[in-house]
């Protein structure tokens, strides 16, 4: 069966996809991704970046009226699986 996705939006963006949408460099990008401090799905040596995480991203900025540090949202969903792991790993 055949699917016609023209005109839907995507569920994932590349990573100069999504540079472009953020203006910034895909080196950029790719570093955070690499130091986990982004969003992004590894399928193999490709990284893609889930257009919802990118959304959500961007209207945490715009609904906060700040900055949006996605480096320190990262470090929080670490400290939260490593504590998830500690508490969570013996059941």
């Amino acid at each position: 069966m055949e699917h016609n996705f023209e005109g839907a939006s995507p569920a994932f963006y590349t990573v100069r996809e999504a540079a472009r949408i953020l203006r910034v460099v895909p080196a950029t990008l790719y570093r955070a991704i690499r130091e986990d401090a982004f969003p992004a799905l590894r399928i193999r040596t490709r990284y893609v970046v889930p257009a919802a995480a990118l959304h959500e991203l961007m209207a945490k900025a715009a609904e906060s009226g700040g900055c949006v540090d996605v480096a320190k949202l990262a470090a929080e969903r670490r400290t939260a699986r490593e504590v998830e792991r500690l508490i969570g790993g013996d059941r």
